[in-house]
Protein backbone atom coordinates (compact mmCIF):
# COMPACT_ATOMS: atom_id res chain seq x y z
CA UNK A 1 0.00 0.00 0.00
CA UNK A 2 1.62 3.40 -1.04
CA UNK A 3 1.27 5.91 1.44
CA UNK A 4 1.40 9.49 0.99
CA UNK A 5 2.88 12.62 2.13
CA UNK A 6 0.45 15.98 1.98
CA UNK A 7 1.93 19.34 1.02
CA UNK A 8 -0.37 22.49 2.13
CA UNK A 9 -0.02 25.16 0.19
CA UNK A 10 -2.77 27.97 0.93
CA UNK A 11 -6.19 26.08 0.39
CA UNK A 12 -3.99 23.56 -2.26
CA UNK A 13 -3.22 19.96 -1.42
CA UNK A 14 -0.34 18.31 -3.90
CA UNK A 15 -0.06 15.06 -2.89
CA UNK A 16 3.56 13.36 -2.99
CA UNK A 17 4.42 9.78 -2.99
CA UNK A 18 6.32 8.84 -0.01
CA UNK A 19 7.71 5.93 -1.99
CA UNK A 20 9.21 8.25 -4.86
CA UNK A 21 11.52 9.65 -2.01
CA UNK A 22 12.97 6.11 -0.73
CA UNK A 23 13.32 5.05 -4.08
CA UNK A 24 15.17 7.97 -5.34
CA UNK A 25 17.44 7.93 -1.69
CA UNK A 26 18.89 4.34 -2.38
CA UNK A 27 19.62 5.01 -6.02
CA UNK A 28 17.92 2.41 -7.70
CA UNK A 29 16.27 2.83 -11.01
CA UNK A 30 14.15 -0.08 -11.22
CA UNK A 31 10.18 1.07 -11.27
CA UNK A 32 10.72 4.82 -11.77
CA UNK A 33 9.87 4.61 -15.05
CA UNK A 34 6.29 3.36 -14.37
CA UNK A 35 5.82 6.37 -12.89
CA UNK A 36 5.88 8.85 -15.33
CA UNK A 37 3.56 11.25 -13.88
CA UNK A 38 6.06 11.75 -11.01
CA UNK A 39 9.42 10.60 -12.96
CA UNK A 40 8.43 12.03 -16.59
CA UNK A 41 8.22 9.19 -19.13
CA UNK A 42 9.60 8.40 -22.47
CA UNK A 43 6.39 10.30 -23.86
CA UNK A 44 8.26 13.50 -23.40
CA UNK A 45 9.70 12.83 -26.53
CA UNK A 46 6.65 14.39 -27.62
CA UNK A 47 7.01 17.49 -26.36
CA UNK A 48 8.08 20.32 -28.96
CA UNK A 49 10.32 21.67 -26.34
CA UNK A 50 12.35 18.61 -26.87
CA UNK A 51 14.70 17.40 -29.63
CA UNK A 52 13.62 14.13 -31.18
CA UNK A 53 12.74 10.42 -29.84
CA UNK A 54 15.15 9.61 -27.30
CA UNK A 55 15.77 13.05 -25.86
CA UNK A 56 13.15 13.70 -23.01
CA UNK A 57 15.70 13.99 -20.18
CA UNK A 58 14.38 9.88 -19.58
CA UNK A 59 15.54 8.17 -22.34
CA UNK A 60 13.84 7.32 -25.38
CA UNK A 61 12.90 4.81 -28.09
CA UNK A 62 16.01 5.68 -30.47
CA UNK A 63 18.58 3.06 -30.24
CA UNK A 64 22.18 4.17 -28.59
CA UNK A 65 24.83 4.55 -30.35
CA UNK A 66 27.85 2.49 -28.21
CA UNK A 67 30.26 4.16 -26.86
CA UNK A 68 34.47 3.68 -28.06
CA UNK A 69 35.38 1.88 -24.93
CA UNK A 70 32.25 0.34 -22.24
CA UNK A 71 35.01 -0.26 -19.99
CA UNK A 72 35.98 2.69 -19.22
CA UNK A 73 31.59 4.11 -18.18
CA UNK A 74 31.48 4.60 -14.45
CA UNK A 75 28.29 3.33 -12.20
CA UNK A 76 26.00 6.40 -11.33
CA UNK A 77 23.00 6.12 -9.24
CA UNK A 78 20.49 8.54 -8.11
CA UNK A 79 21.72 12.00 -6.83
CA UNK A 80 20.25 14.39 -4.65
CA UNK A 81 21.17 17.92 -4.70
CA UNK A 82 23.38 18.84 -1.76
CA UNK A 83 22.10 21.82 0.35
CA UNK A 84 24.82 24.42 -1.22
CA UNK A 85 23.15 22.99 -5.06
CA UNK A 86 19.39 23.34 -3.71
CA UNK A 87 20.41 26.87 -2.18
CA UNK A 88 21.49 27.84 -5.53
CA UNK A 89 19.43 26.19 -7.93
CA UNK A 90 16.10 28.07 -5.93
CA UNK A 91 17.99 31.31 -5.97
CA UNK A 92 18.69 30.76 -9.39
CA UNK A 93 15.06 29.75 -10.38
CA UNK A 94 13.04 32.29 -7.97
CA UNK A 95 15.86 35.58 -8.79
CA UNK A 96 15.81 35.31 -4.89
CA UNK A 97 19.48 36.24 -4.00
CA UNK A 98 18.30 36.11 0.22
CA UNK A 99 17.90 32.66 -0.05
CA UNK A 100 19.70 30.26 2.44
CA UNK A 101 18.80 26.88 2.32
CA UNK A 102 21.99 25.15 3.82
CA UNK A 103 21.15 26.60 7.24
CA UNK A 104 18.24 24.61 7.45
CA UNK A 105 18.79 21.22 5.24
CA UNK A 106 21.03 18.20 6.38
CA UNK A 107 24.54 18.57 5.72
CA UNK A 108 26.26 15.75 3.83
CA UNK A 109 29.81 14.36 5.58
CA UNK A 110 32.51 16.14 3.36
CA UNK A 111 34.79 13.44 2.10
CA UNK A 112 36.17 15.73 1.02
CA UNK A 113 33.10 16.29 -0.95
CA UNK A 114 29.66 17.13 -0.21
CA UNK A 115 28.11 15.25 -3.07
CA UNK A 116 28.46 11.43 -2.30
CA UNK A 117 25.35 9.85 -3.28
CA UNK A 118 26.41 6.59 -1.57
CA UNK A 119 26.19 8.26 1.88
CA UNK A 120 23.15 10.35 1.33
CA UNK A 121 19.42 9.40 2.59
CA UNK A 122 16.44 11.03 2.72
CA UNK A 123 15.63 11.76 6.32
CA UNK A 124 12.67 13.21 7.94
CA UNK A 125 15.09 16.56 8.12
CA UNK A 126 15.16 16.29 4.55
CA UNK A 127 11.63 16.28 3.70
CA UNK A 128 10.17 18.62 6.79
CA UNK A 129 13.50 21.28 5.50
CA UNK A 130 12.56 21.10 1.77
CA UNK A 131 8.75 21.59 2.70
CA UNK A 132 9.24 24.42 4.95
CA UNK A 133 11.82 26.01 2.63
CA UNK A 134 9.29 26.06 -0.24
CA UNK A 135 6.40 27.65 1.76
CA UNK A 136 8.76 29.95 2.77
CA UNK A 137 10.57 31.23 -0.53
CA UNK A 138 6.99 31.28 -2.41
CA UNK A 139 5.94 33.47 0.35
CA UNK A 140 8.30 36.20 -0.22
CA UNK A 141 8.33 35.96 -4.04
CA UNK A 142 4.56 36.50 -4.01
CA UNK A 143 5.05 39.50 -1.88
CA UNK A 144 7.92 40.77 -4.11
CA UNK A 145 5.49 42.17 -7.05
CA UNK A 146 8.23 42.65 -9.23
CA UNK A 147 10.23 39.51 -8.78
CA UNK A 148 6.67 37.41 -9.26
CA UNK A 149 6.06 39.58 -12.66
CA UNK A 150 10.01 38.21 -13.86
CA UNK A 151 9.78 34.61 -12.40
CA UNK A 152 6.27 34.34 -14.13
CA UNK A 153 7.19 35.74 -17.44
CA UNK A 154 3.52 36.41 -18.16
CA UNK A 155 0.92 39.12 -17.18
CA UNK A 156 -2.20 37.25 -16.15
CA UNK A 157 -5.64 39.07 -17.12
CA UNK A 158 -7.31 37.70 -14.10
CA UNK A 159 -7.05 34.83 -10.94
CA UNK A 160 -7.86 31.86 -14.03
CA UNK A 161 -5.99 33.46 -16.59
CA UNK A 162 -4.97 29.50 -18.33
CA UNK A 163 -2.69 30.46 -21.14
CA UNK A 164 -0.53 32.98 -18.56
CA UNK A 165 -0.40 29.79 -16.03
CA UNK A 166 0.41 27.55 -18.84
CA UNK A 167 3.02 29.17 -20.20
CA UNK A 168 4.79 29.80 -16.80
CA UNK A 169 4.24 25.76 -15.86
CA UNK A 170 5.80 25.16 -19.17
CA UNK A 171 8.98 27.15 -18.47
CA UNK A 172 9.45 26.87 -14.80
CA UNK A 173 8.99 23.31 -15.31
CA UNK A 174 11.32 23.11 -17.92
CA UNK A 175 13.94 24.66 -15.69
CA UNK A 176 12.98 22.99 -12.81
CA UNK A 177 12.86 19.87 -13.66
CA UNK A 178 15.73 20.03 -16.03
CA UNK A 179 13.49 19.00 -19.33
CA UNK A 180 10.37 19.51 -20.79
CA UNK A 181 7.44 18.60 -19.47
CA UNK A 182 4.53 16.50 -21.41
CA UNK A 183 1.42 17.88 -21.76
CA UNK A 184 0.07 15.70 -19.11
CA UNK A 185 2.20 16.82 -16.87
CA UNK A 186 1.34 20.34 -17.53
CA UNK A 187 -2.61 19.14 -17.40
CA UNK A 188 -2.17 17.39 -14.35
CA UNK A 189 -0.63 20.83 -12.35
CA UNK A 190 -3.08 23.11 -13.96
CA UNK A 191 -5.71 20.80 -12.97
CA UNK A 192 -5.50 18.58 -10.95
CA UNK A 193 -5.76 14.51 -10.53
CA UNK A 194 -10.07 15.21 -10.74
CA UNK A 195 -9.61 18.32 -13.19
CA UNK A 196 -10.76 20.76 -10.89
CA UNK A 197 -8.22 20.53 -7.77
CA UNK A 198 -5.42 22.02 -9.83
CA UNK A 199 -3.48 25.44 -9.55
CA UNK A 200 -5.86 27.01 -11.48
CA UNK A 201 -8.86 25.95 -9.29
CA UNK A 202 -6.97 27.26 -6.34
CA UNK A 203 -6.10 30.93 -8.25
CA UNK A 204 -9.84 31.02 -8.81
CA UNK A 205 -10.96 30.17 -6.00
CA UNK A 206 -8.64 32.71 -4.09
CA UNK A 207 -9.67 35.32 -6.32
CA UNK A 208 -5.67 35.66 -6.92
CA UNK A 209 -3.66 34.42 -9.34
CA UNK A 210 -0.35 34.65 -7.30
CA UNK A 211 -1.92 32.00 -5.56
CA UNK A 212 -2.19 29.44 -8.51
CA UNK A 213 1.79 30.29 -9.27
CA UNK A 214 2.66 29.70 -5.65
CA UNK A 215 0.63 26.49 -5.21
CA UNK A 216 3.00 25.72 -8.51
CA UNK A 217 6.30 26.79 -7.07
CA UNK A 218 5.95 24.86 -3.68
CA UNK A 219 4.56 21.80 -5.39
CA UNK A 220 8.12 21.90 -8.16
CA UNK A 221 10.47 22.53 -5.26
CA UNK A 222 9.45 19.45 -3.49
CA UNK A 223 8.97 17.47 -6.34
CA UNK A 224 11.58 14.27 -6.26
CA UNK A 225 12.79 15.18 -9.82
CA UNK A 226 13.68 18.56 -8.63
CA UNK A 227 15.20 17.18 -5.64
CA UNK A 228 17.20 14.39 -7.33
CA UNK A 229 19.14 14.07 -10.74
CA UNK A 230 17.25 11.08 -11.98
CA UNK A 231 18.98 10.01 -15.13
CA UNK A 232 17.42 6.94 -17.02
CA UNK A 233 18.74 6.97 -20.33
CA UNK A 234 18.79 4.92 -23.33
CA UNK A 235 19.75 0.66 -23.04
CA UNK A 236 23.27 0.62 -25.45
CA UNK A 237 22.78 -2.48 -27.77
CA UNK A 238 25.02 -5.74 -27.07
CA UNK A 239 26.68 -3.78 -23.52
CA UNK A 240 24.15 -4.71 -20.37
CA UNK A 241 23.79 -2.42 -17.99
CA UNK A 242 24.76 0.33 -19.72
CA UNK A 243 22.86 3.60 -21.03
CA UNK A 244 23.52 6.44 -23.13
CA UNK A 245 22.17 9.51 -21.40
CA UNK A 246 19.43 12.00 -23.37
CA UNK A 247 20.81 15.37 -23.78
CA UNK A 248 19.26 16.67 -21.22
CA UNK A 249 20.78 14.81 -19.20
CA UNK A 250 23.93 15.33 -20.25
CA UNK A 251 23.26 19.19 -19.84
CA UNK A 252 22.13 18.85 -16.28
CA UNK A 253 25.66 16.43 -15.51
CA UNK A 254 27.43 19.38 -17.05
CA UNK A 255 25.58 22.71 -15.14
CA UNK A 256 26.06 20.74 -11.96
CA UNK A 257 29.85 20.24 -12.64
CA UNK A 258 30.68 23.34 -14.12
CA UNK A 259 28.56 26.01 -12.09
CA UNK A 260 26.50 23.64 -9.73
CA UNK A 261 23.20 25.03 -10.74
CA UNK A 262 20.12 23.68 -12.67
CA UNK A 263 20.81 24.66 -16.48
CA UNK A 264 19.41 27.72 -17.60
CA UNK A 265 17.70 28.14 -20.71
CA UNK A 266 20.38 28.60 -22.92
CA UNK A 267 22.07 25.34 -22.22
CA UNK A 268 18.38 23.77 -22.40
CA UNK A 269 18.01 25.09 -25.80
CA UNK A 270 21.53 23.93 -27.01
CA UNK A 271 19.87 20.46 -25.68
CA UNK A 272 16.78 20.39 -27.30
CA UNK A 273 18.61 21.69 -30.24
CA UNK A 274 21.26 18.20 -30.02
CA UNK A 275 24.29 20.32 -29.06
CA UNK A 276 25.17 17.95 -27.05
CA UNK A 277 25.50 14.63 -29.19
CA UNK A 278 29.07 14.04 -29.01
CA UNK A 279 32.33 14.30 -27.17
CA UNK A 280 33.59 17.31 -29.55
CA UNK A 281 30.01 18.89 -29.31
CA UNK A 282 29.92 18.89 -25.67
CA UNK A 283 33.42 20.02 -25.07
CA UNK A 284 32.39 22.88 -27.13
CA UNK A 285 29.28 23.82 -24.79
CA UNK A 286 31.33 23.58 -21.82
CA UNK A 287 34.30 25.65 -23.13
CA UNK A 288 31.10 28.29 -23.08
CA UNK A 289 29.84 27.43 -19.96
CA UNK A 290 33.37 27.69 -18.19
CA UNK A 291 33.73 31.65 -19.12
CA UNK A 292 30.29 31.85 -17.32
CA UNK A 293 31.03 34.19 -13.94
CA UNK A 294 29.20 30.96 -12.37
CA UNK A 295 31.87 28.75 -13.19
CA UNK A 296 34.41 31.30 -10.88
CA UNK A 297 32.45 30.26 -7.71
CA UNK A 298 31.84 26.50 -8.74
CA UNK A 299 35.91 25.78 -9.02
CA UNK A 300 36.73 28.01 -6.13
CA UNK A 301 34.62 25.73 -3.87
CA UNK A 302 35.82 22.77 -5.36
CA UNK A 303 39.52 23.72 -4.41
CA UNK A 304 38.09 24.70 -0.63
CA UNK A 305 36.66 21.48 -0.28
CA UNK A 306 39.25 19.69 -1.40
CA UNK A 307 41.64 20.62 0.97
CA UNK A 308 39.77 21.64 3.39
CA UNK A 309 39.28 25.58 3.63
CA UNK A 310 35.66 25.65 2.81
CA UNK A 311 34.67 26.56 6.85
CA UNK A 312 37.48 28.65 8.64
CA UNK A 313 37.42 28.44 12.70
CA UNK A 314 38.66 32.08 13.25
CA UNK A 315 35.03 33.99 11.75
CA UNK A 316 34.57 37.75 10.86
CA UNK A 317 36.81 39.94 8.78
CA UNK A 318 40.18 37.75 8.93
CA UNK A 319 37.87 34.31 7.47
CA UNK A 320 36.48 36.63 5.21
CA UNK A 321 40.51 37.99 3.77
CA UNK A 322 41.30 34.08 3.96
CA UNK A 323 38.65 33.09 1.23
CA UNK A 324 39.08 36.57 -0.67
CA UNK A 325 42.70 36.23 -0.98
CA UNK A 326 42.48 32.09 -2.10
CA UNK A 327 39.20 32.22 -4.41
CA UNK A 328 41.38 35.35 -6.38
CA UNK A 329 44.16 33.05 -6.93
CA UNK A 330 41.89 30.70 -8.43
CA UNK A 331 40.03 32.88 -10.13
CA UNK A 332 43.59 34.24 -11.59
CA UNK A 333 45.28 31.18 -12.59
CA UNK A 334 42.20 29.51 -13.74
CA UNK A 335 40.42 32.26 -15.19
CA UNK A 336 41.98 35.19 -15.70
CA UNK A 337 45.65 34.00 -17.04
CA UNK A 338 44.68 30.40 -17.66
CA UNK A 339 48.26 29.68 -16.81
CA UNK A 340 48.89 25.84 -15.85
CA UNK A 341 47.09 25.19 -12.74
CA UNK A 342 50.42 23.95 -10.76
CA UNK A 343 51.21 27.68 -10.38
CA UNK A 344 48.06 27.91 -7.64
CA UNK A 345 50.96 25.84 -5.57
CA UNK A 346 53.81 28.22 -6.82
CA UNK A 347 52.62 31.69 -7.40
CA UNK A 348 55.05 34.36 -6.42
CA UNK A 349 52.17 37.33 -5.53
CA UNK A 350 49.03 37.44 -3.51
CA UNK A 351 45.97 38.96 -2.57
CA UNK A 352 46.22 40.62 0.52
CA UNK A 353 44.78 44.08 2.15
CA UNK A 354 47.57 45.70 5.31
CA UNK A 355 45.30 42.85 7.79
CA UNK A 356 46.89 39.80 5.82
CA UNK A 357 50.36 41.58 4.75
CA UNK A 358 51.11 42.28 8.48
CA UNK A 359 49.99 38.52 9.47
CA UNK A 360 52.53 37.05 7.02
CA UNK A 361 55.08 39.41 7.07
CA UNK A 362 54.78 41.22 3.95
CA UNK A 363 54.67 45.03 3.17
CA UNK A 364 52.33 46.36 4.08
CA UNK A 365 50.32 47.63 0.42
CA UNK A 366 48.54 50.73 2.87
CA UNK A 367 45.22 49.33 1.67
CA UNK A 368 42.38 48.25 3.49
CA UNK A 369 41.23 46.67 0.02
CA UNK A 370 43.23 43.61 -1.13
CA UNK A 371 45.70 44.18 -3.98
CA UNK A 372 47.98 41.82 -5.35
CA UNK A 373 51.45 41.58 -3.41
CA UNK A 374 54.46 40.26 -4.14
CA UNK A 375 55.85 37.49 -1.84
CA UNK A 376 59.82 38.41 -2.38
CA UNK A 377 62.01 36.10 -0.31
CA UNK A 378 59.73 35.48 2.62
CA UNK A 379 59.72 31.67 1.60
CA UNK A 380 56.09 31.56 0.69
CA UNK A 381 54.22 30.78 -2.48
CA UNK A 382 51.19 30.07 -3.61
CA UNK A 383 48.01 28.50 -2.11
CA UNK A 384 49.83 26.29 0.63
CA UNK A 385 51.34 29.36 1.58
CA UNK A 386 47.56 30.90 2.36
CA UNK A 387 45.93 31.13 5.76
CA UNK A 388 42.75 29.54 4.42
CA UNK A 389 45.17 26.67 4.14
CA UNK A 390 47.65 26.86 7.29
CA UNK A 391 44.32 27.03 9.59
CA UNK A 392 43.66 23.42 8.82
CA UNK A 393 45.59 20.37 11.04
CA UNK A 394 44.92 22.15 14.40
CA UNK A 395 44.89 20.41 17.85
CA UNK A 396 43.38 22.55 20.53
CA UNK A 397 45.47 26.42 20.68
CA UNK A 398 48.00 24.86 18.61
CA UNK A 399 49.06 23.03 15.32
CA UNK A 400 49.46 19.25 14.98
CA UNK A 401 51.89 17.67 12.73
CA UNK A 402 49.87 14.53 12.76
CA UNK A 403 46.87 16.11 11.30
CA UNK A 404 48.55 18.43 9.00
CA UNK A 405 50.15 15.75 7.78
CA UNK A 406 47.12 13.56 7.07
CA UNK A 407 45.78 16.70 5.20
CA UNK A 408 48.68 16.52 2.80
CA UNK A 409 49.77 13.08 2.47
CA UNK A 410 45.70 12.25 2.25
CA UNK A 411 44.27 15.24 0.50
CA UNK A 412 47.28 17.23 -1.47
CA UNK A 413 49.00 13.87 -2.04
CA UNK A 414 45.94 11.07 -2.76
CA UNK A 415 47.94 8.74 -0.42
CA UNK A 416 46.05 6.23 1.91
CA UNK A 417 46.46 6.81 5.39
CA UNK A 418 45.29 3.79 7.80
CA UNK A 419 43.22 4.57 10.45
CA UNK A 420 44.62 4.63 13.98
CA UNK A 421 43.94 1.68 16.34
CA UNK A 422 40.95 1.56 18.50
CA UNK A 423 41.11 3.59 21.52
CA UNK A 424 44.16 5.80 20.08
CA UNK A 425 42.49 9.32 19.23
CA UNK A 426 45.22 12.08 20.87
CA UNK A 427 47.69 12.72 18.44
CA UNK A 428 49.46 14.67 21.17
CA UNK A 429 51.63 12.53 22.84
CA UNK A 430 53.03 13.79 26.70
CA UNK A 431 55.98 11.34 27.16
CA UNK A 432 58.14 12.57 30.56
CA UNK A 433 60.22 15.16 31.22
CA UNK A 434 59.65 16.23 27.34
CA UNK A 435 57.72 19.47 26.37
CA UNK A 436 59.01 20.99 23.07
CA UNK A 437 56.67 19.34 20.57
CA UNK A 438 59.47 17.77 18.53
CA UNK A 439 60.66 16.02 21.33
CA UNK A 440 57.01 14.86 22.44
CA UNK A 441 56.07 13.72 18.57
CA UNK A 442 59.35 11.16 18.56
CA UNK A 443 57.30 8.73 19.97
CA UNK A 444 56.11 8.01 17.31
CA UNK A 445 59.00 6.40 15.84
CA UNK A 446 58.71 3.80 17.97
CA UNK A 447 57.47 0.43 16.67
CA UNK A 448 53.80 0.35 16.65
CA UNK A 449 53.58 3.76 15.94
CA UNK A 450 56.40 4.04 13.51
CA UNK A 451 54.10 2.48 10.36
CA UNK A 452 51.32 4.99 10.49
CA UNK A 453 53.08 8.00 11.84
CA UNK A 454 55.85 8.09 9.29
CA UNK A 455 53.60 9.50 6.50
CA UNK A 456 51.94 12.09 8.78
CA UNK A 457 54.22 13.54 11.19
CA UNK A 458 57.81 13.86 9.57
CA UNK A 459 55.42 15.70 6.63
CA UNK A 460 53.03 17.65 9.31
CA UNK A 461 56.65 19.17 11.32
CA UNK A 462 57.72 20.29 7.75
CA UNK A 463 54.96 23.64 8.15
CA UNK A 464 55.30 24.06 11.74
CA UNK A 465 56.89 27.25 11.08
CA UNK A 466 53.30 28.85 10.51
CA UNK A 467 50.94 28.68 12.74
CA UNK A 468 46.92 28.33 12.29
CA UNK A 469 46.40 32.04 10.93
CA UNK A 470 49.38 31.49 8.49
CA UNK A 471 51.92 33.61 10.43
CA UNK A 472 55.68 32.92 10.12
CA UNK A 473 57.07 31.35 13.45
CA UNK A 474 60.73 30.70 15.05
CA UNK A 475 59.52 29.25 18.54
CA UNK A 476 56.71 27.20 19.50
CA UNK A 477 53.95 29.08 21.25
CA UNK A 478 53.31 28.89 24.63
CA UNK A 479 50.82 26.32 25.88
CA UNK A 480 48.95 28.03 29.11
CA UNK A 481 47.70 25.02 30.70
CA UNK A 482 51.46 23.49 31.20
CA UNK A 483 54.01 25.00 33.68
CA UNK A 484 57.12 24.69 31.24
CA UNK A 485 57.64 27.18 28.06
CA UNK A 486 57.40 26.50 24.96
CA UNK A 487 58.57 29.64 23.58
CA UNK A 488 62.28 28.29 24.89
CA UNK A 489 61.40 25.39 21.34
CA UNK A 490 62.64 26.46 18.57
CA UNK A 491 61.16 25.30 15.42
CA UNK A 492 63.40 23.84 12.77
CA UNK A 493 60.79 23.45 9.92
CA UNK A 494 62.26 20.35 7.76
CA UNK A 495 59.89 17.94 6.74
CA UNK A 496 60.34 14.62 5.33
CA UNK A 497 58.14 12.82 2.55
CA UNK A 498 57.56 9.03 2.77
CA UNK A 499 60.14 9.21 -0.63
CA UNK A 500 62.75 9.93 1.44
CA UNK A 501 62.62 13.89 0.10
CA UNK A 502 62.89 16.76 2.50
CA UNK A 503 61.65 20.37 2.28
CA UNK A 504 61.40 23.76 4.50
CA UNK A 505 57.83 24.98 4.51
CA UNK A 506 54.85 25.15 2.08
CA UNK A 507 56.44 26.53 -1.38
CA UNK A 508 59.46 23.78 -0.86
CA UNK A 509 56.55 21.25 -0.39
CA UNK A 510 54.57 22.40 -3.35
CA UNK A 511 57.68 22.18 -5.77
CA UNK A 512 58.39 18.66 -4.59
CA UNK A 513 54.63 17.31 -4.76
CA UNK A 514 54.41 19.23 -8.09
CA UNK A 515 57.94 17.32 -9.55
CA UNK A 516 57.14 14.24 -8.54
CA UNK A 517 53.74 13.65 -10.25
CA UNK A 518 51.76 13.17 -6.93
CA UNK A 519 49.70 16.61 -7.41
CA UNK A 520 48.62 16.21 -10.81
CA UNK A 521 48.05 12.50 -10.01
CA UNK A 522 46.02 13.37 -7.41
CA UNK A 523 43.86 16.73 -8.97
CA UNK A 524 42.44 13.86 -11.66
CA UNK A 525 40.94 11.85 -8.50
CA UNK A 526 39.48 14.87 -6.99
CA UNK A 527 38.05 15.75 -9.85
CA UNK A 528 36.72 12.07 -11.03
CA UNK A 529 34.88 11.94 -7.22
CA UNK A 530 33.38 15.62 -7.31
CA UNK A 531 32.62 14.55 -10.95
CA UNK A 532 30.86 10.95 -10.26
CA UNK A 533 29.80 11.46 -6.89
CA UNK A 534 31.94 8.47 -5.69
CA UNK A 535 34.45 9.13 -2.30
CA UNK A 536 35.81 5.93 -3.16
CA UNK A 537 37.21 5.02 -6.70
CA UNK A 538 36.22 1.66 -8.32
CA UNK A 539 38.44 0.24 -11.10
CA UNK A 540 36.40 1.68 -13.88
CA UNK A 541 36.97 5.10 -11.96
CA UNK A 542 40.74 4.60 -11.29
CA UNK A 543 40.50 4.19 -15.14
CA UNK A 544 38.86 6.96 -16.07
CA UNK A 545 41.06 8.79 -13.73
CA UNK A 546 44.17 7.67 -15.96
CA UNK A 547 42.65 8.38 -18.87
CA UNK A 548 42.25 11.88 -18.58
CA UNK A 549 45.78 12.12 -17.18
CA UNK A 550 46.85 11.04 -20.19
CA UNK A 551 45.11 13.01 -22.07
CA UNK A 552 46.50 16.60 -20.22
CA UNK A 553 50.23 14.72 -20.22
CA UNK A 554 52.56 14.70 -17.16
CA UNK A 555 53.59 18.15 -17.01
CA UNK A 556 51.99 21.04 -16.93
CA UNK A 557 48.07 21.90 -17.53
CA UNK A 558 45.24 23.81 -17.35
CA UNK A 559 42.43 23.66 -15.37
CA UNK A 560 40.02 23.80 -17.54
CA UNK A 561 41.72 21.48 -19.72
CA UNK A 562 40.84 18.44 -17.09
CA UNK A 563 37.18 19.50 -16.92
CA UNK A 564 37.36 19.71 -20.68
CA UNK A 565 38.84 16.51 -20.63
CA UNK A 566 36.49 14.86 -18.70
CA UNK A 567 33.30 16.32 -19.94
CA UNK A 568 34.15 15.31 -23.45
CA UNK A 569 34.75 11.67 -22.98
CA UNK A 570 32.42 8.69 -23.28
CA UNK A 571 32.35 8.61 -19.70
CA UNK A 572 30.31 11.72 -19.16
CA UNK A 573 27.79 10.79 -21.90
CA UNK A 574 27.43 6.99 -20.47
CA UNK A 575 26.20 5.52 -17.35
CA UNK A 576 26.46 2.05 -16.23
CA UNK A 577 23.55 0.96 -13.92
CA UNK A 578 24.40 0.34 -10.23
CA UNK A 579 23.85 -2.39 -8.41
CA UNK A 580 22.87 -2.29 -4.66
CA UNK A 581 26.21 -3.68 -3.44
CA UNK A 582 27.92 -1.05 -5.45
CA UNK A 583 26.00 1.05 -3.85
CA UNK A 584 26.32 -0.06 -0.47
CA UNK A 585 30.51 0.49 -0.65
Amino acid sequence: MVSWRSINSHSAVIRLPTFAFAALAIGCYAGLADHPDQLGGADNADDDGGSGAGDSGTGGDTAADPPADAALITASGVRRLTAREYTDTVRDLLLDESFDGVSLLPLDAPTPFDNDYRIQSASDGLINGTEFLATQVSERLLADPDRLNAVVGCVASGPDDEACMRGFVTRFGRRALRRPLTPAEIDVRLYGVTGSDGALAHAAEAGDFAVGVGTLIQGFLQDPEFLYRVEIGTPVPGEPGVFQLSQFEIATRLSYLVWGNTPDDALLDRAAAGELADGEAIRAVAQDMLADPRAVSRVARFHAMWLGYENLPHGGELSSAMQTETTALVQRVVFDEQLPWHDLFRFKETFVSDLLAEQYGLPAPGSSEPVWVDYGDTGRAGLLSHGSFLSNGLNGFDTSPVQRGKLISELLLCQTVPPPPPGVGDDQPTPENTFCKVDRYAVHSTPGCLSCHVALDPVGFGLENYDALGRYRDYEPDNPDTEEDETQCLIEGKGVLPSGETFHGPAELAELAINSGQLSSCITKQLVRFATGHSELDSVDEDVRRHLLEQVGSGDFRFDDLVLGLASDDAFRYRREETVEEGDQ
